[in-house]
C-alpha cells in the first residue's frame, strides 16, 4: 500500500500546502516543486532503505576494537540521502538549501521512516546543525553546521549519563578552561571535558568524515565546584576529530572514546553508544581531556539544547507514527489475503462453505480501523505541527507568537501520543497476523520492537506529562491553552454546520470542557506534588482530545463523493470518536480529584 495518496490528501486537500508558496520565503516553490521532492524521497526510500530494513535489524553494529562495522547498505542509504539535498532542504538558499517549507520536508522524510526507521541518523544531524545556526558563532556555523548540512559531518546530542538518566541536574561531566588564552580560540572558548555519556545514538561510526558531538557539561564555579542543578550546565561542540578554521581535519583524534555499544530491542540499524570523554585514550596535544568549544554563554547550555530537543521530539513522534502505519499496511495486506474461518449465520457456521479472508471478520476490521485511526490521525497531527513551524518562519508578529505558543502546548502530545498509540497499532498488527505475527517471517514484530523505544526517546511519558500539566498549559496565564481552545472551537463550528459531523462536533465540545475542568481542578489546591501525581492520565486524555480535534478537522476536508478513500477516512474518524474518545472520562477523573493512590503508597507496600 502506498503512503503517497494519504500524504497528498493531508498536504493539499487538508493543509492547503500549495498556499505556502504565497509567502516570500517560499515564493520560488509551487506544488510542482513540492511533488518533485516527494517523488525523489519516495524513490530513494524505496530503493535504498526499504530493501534493507530486515538486514540492518539482523546485522547489528559491532565494534572490532578499532571501528564500528555497519552493513554497506547503511553507507549507501546515508550517501543517497545527503546527495538528495534533504539534509539542508529547509535551509536558506544562501546556506545551500532549498528553502523548502518544513511541512513538505516533514512529509518527505516520512517515506524514510516508513521504509526503515533506524538506517541512519539524519534527523539528529539536522537538529544539531539547526541548533548551531541559532546559537553558534559565525565560524561555528561555517565549520560545523554547514559541513553537517552537506553530509561531510554527522551530529549527535549528548545529554544522558549512566548515573543521571533523564535527571539533567545531576550531570557530572565537567569542563575546565584549556590553558591560557582559552577564550581566544577562533572556534569558540576552548575547554577540556571529562565524563561519560550514555545512550548516544550514532555516537560512533564511519559513515562520515567526522562526528560533531553536542555535549552538556558543567563549568566549575568560583569555588572550583560544579554549580548544583541545571543552572550550571553549559553546551560544547566536541568533534570526534579536530578541525581547523576552514573545516578541514587536522589529523588529530579528539579524546572521545567508545566505551561500548548498547544492544537494543529495536532500532538496531543505528549505533547506540556509551562514550567516554577525556579518559586519556586519545591524548590531545600531550594531555588527557576532550577538546570542546563553548556554544553560547556559560551556564546557558540547557536553553540552547532545548532548541534541538523540541525538534527531536517532533521527529520521534513522526518516527513512531510511520512505524504504526508500516504495521497497519502489513496487517491490511495480510488480512486481505489470509483465508481463515467462516461467517456466523443464524443457523451457525457452515463447515462445508469455503473459508473467508480474515478481513471479512468484524473483529479484524476493528483492529484494522484502530490502526488506521491511530496512524493516519497521528500523521495529520505531526504535519499540523510542521505547518505551525512554517507560520513561525513566515507569519506576522502575532501569528508567529501564536504559532510558538501552540507548538509549546502540542509538542508533548506530538512526541508522546504516537509513541504510545502507534505502538498499540503495532501490537494490533501482530494480533491480526496471529501466531505468524510473532515470528520473524513477517515484519510486524520488528516494527513493534523498533517502536517500543519511542516511548523513552527524548523524554519519557512521565517527563512529557509533567511538562504539559506542570508548565505548558499554565504558561503565560494559560494563553497557549486558550489558543488551542480557539482552534478547537473553529473546527467544532465548521463541523457542526454539517449534519453528518454534528454529533462528533458536540462530542469534541464536551471532551474539551472536561479537559479544562480537570486542568483547573488539578491545580485548585495549589499542591504541585498532588497535581502532577496523575500527569500521565492527563497527558493521555489531553492527547486523545487533540487527536479527536485533528480527526474532525480532517473530516471537514473529506469530499462527499471521495470514493473508498473518503469512506475509509470518515470511518476511521468515527471509530476514534466511538471507541477511543470516551476513554478520557476515566483518565480525567483521577486528575480532577487529585487521586493519591500512587502518590501515598509507601515503598514497603509494593
Amino acid at each position: 500500500m502506498s503512503l503517497r495518496p494519504l500524504l497528498d490528501f493531508l498536504l493539499y486537500d487538508w493543509l492547503q500546502a500549495e498556499n505556502l508558496a504565497s509567502a516570500t520565503r517560499y515564493a520560488e516553490h509551487s506544488r510542482e516543486t513540492f511533488d518533485a521532492v516527494l517523488d525523489t524521497c519516495e524513490r530513494i526510500a524505496r530503493e535504498k532503505y526499504a530493501p534493507f530494513n530486515r538486514l540492518v535489524d539482523t546485522e547489528e553494529p559491532r565494534f572490532d576494537g578499532e571501528k564500528v562495522i555497519l552493513p554497506a547498505a547503511t553507507q549507501a542509504a546515508s550517501r543517497a540521502y545527503a546527495e538528495s539535498g534533504m539534509l539542508s532542504a529547509a535551509q536558506d538558499y544562501d546556506e545551500g538549501g532549498m528553502q523548502l517549507p518544513y511541512t513538505v520536508e516533514a512529509a518527505a522524510n516520512a517515506f524514510f521512516a516508513l521504509a526503515s526507521v533506524s538506517i541512519n541518523s539524519a534527523l539528529l544531524t539536522k537538529g544539531n546543525a539547526n541548533l548551531l545556526l541559532v546559537h553558534g558563532t559565525d565560524l561555528q556555523k561555517a565549520v560545523f553546521a554547514r559541513n553537517e548540512f552537506n553530509g561531510r559531518f554527522s551530529g549527535t546530542m549528548c545529554l544522558s549519563e549512566p548515573q543521571a538518566g533523564s535527571s539533567l541536574s545531576d550531570v557530572a561531566t565537567r569542563a575546565v578552561p584549556d590553558g591560557e588564552g582559552f577564550e581566544a580560540d577562533p572556534l569558540g572558548p576552548r575547554y577540556r571535558l571529562t565524563g561519560n555519556k550514555m545512550w548516544i545514538s550514532s555516537g560512533e561510526h564511519e559513515l562520515n568524515e567526522n562526528i560533531v558531538h553536542l555535549v552538556l557539561a558543567k563549568i566549575p564555579g568560583p569555588d572550583g565546584k560544579p554549580i548544583a542543578g541545571t543552572r550550571g550546565i553549559s553546551l560544547f561542540i566536541v568533534p570526534k576529530k579536530l578541525v581547523d578554521t576552514a573545516g578541514q581535519l587536522t589529523g588529530e583524534r579528539n579524546d572521545v572514546a567508545l566505551a561500548g555499544l548498547n544492544h537494543k530491542l529495536g532500532w538496531r540499524g543505528t549505533t547506540n553508544t556509551l562514550l567516554n570523554f577525556g579518559e586519556g585514550k586519545y591524548p590531545v596535544r600531550g594531555s588527557a581531556g576532550a577538546i570542546g568549544y563553548l556554544v553560547g554563554q556559560p551556564h546557558e547550555g540547557l536553553r540552547c539544547m532545548f532548541h534541538m530537543m523540541n525538534e527531536a521530539r517532533i521527529a520521534v513522534g513522526t518516527s513512531a507514527t510511520m512505524l504504526g502505519l508500516a504495521g497497519y499496511y502489513a496487517a491490511l495486506d495480510y488480512a486481505k489475503n489470509r483465508p481463515q474461518g467462516r461467517p456466523q449465520g443464524k443457523a451457525g457456521k457452515d463447515a462445508s462453505a469455503p473459508q473467508v479472508r480474515i478481513i471479512e471478520h468484524a473483529d479484524v476490521k476493528r483492529m484494522l480501523l484502530a490502526q488506521k485511526s491511530y496512524g493516519e490521525g497521528a500523521l495529520a497531527l505531526e504535519l499540523y505541527c510542521a505547518r505551525l513551524v512554517d507560520v513561525q518562519r513566515t507569519g506576522d508578529a502575532q501569528a508567529v507568537a501564536e504559532a510558538g505558543l501552540l507548538l509549546e502546548v502540542l509538542t508533548p502530545i506530538a512526541k508522546s501520543w504516537p509513541s504510545e498509540w502507534c505502538l498499540e497499532a503495532n501490537s494490533l498488527a501482530i494480533q491480526v497476523h496471529g501466531g505468524y505475527g510473532y515470528t520473524r517471517d513477517f515484519p510486524v514484530e520488528q516494527y513493534w520492537r523498533d517502536n517500543r523505544l519511542n516511548m523513552i526517546h527524548e523524554g519519557t511519558h512521565g517527563i512529557q506529562a509533567m511538562d504539559l500539566l506542570g508548565r505548558k498549559v499554565r504558561m503565560e496565564q494559560g494563553r497557549g491553552l486558550q489558543l488551542l481552545g480557539a482552534r478547537l472551537e473553529q473546527t467544532i463550528a465548521r463541523a457542526g454546520a454539517q449534519p453528518a459531523l454534528a454529533g462528533e462536533a458536540q462530542a469534541l465540545k464536551d471532551a474539551w470542557a472536561q479537559v479544562l475542568q480537570a486542568t483547573q481542578a488539578a491545580w485548585a489546591g495549589g499542591e504541585p506534588e498532588r497535581a502532577l501525581a496523575n500527569a500521565v492520565p492527563y497527558l493521555q486524555a489531553f492527547g486523545h482530545t487533540v487527536l479527536a480535534w485533528i480527526w474532525l478537522d480532517v473530516a471537514c476536508s473529506v469530499p462527499e463523493a471521495g470514493g473508498a478513500a473518503a469512506q475509509g477516512r470518515l470511518a476511521a474518524m468515527r471509530f476514534f470518536y466511538r471507541y477511543e474518545l470516551p476513554k478520557i472520562g476515566a483518565w480525567l477523573a483521577v486528575v480532577a480529584r487529585c487521586d493519591s493512590t500512587c502518590l501515598d503508597l509507601p515503598e514497603e507496600a509494593f
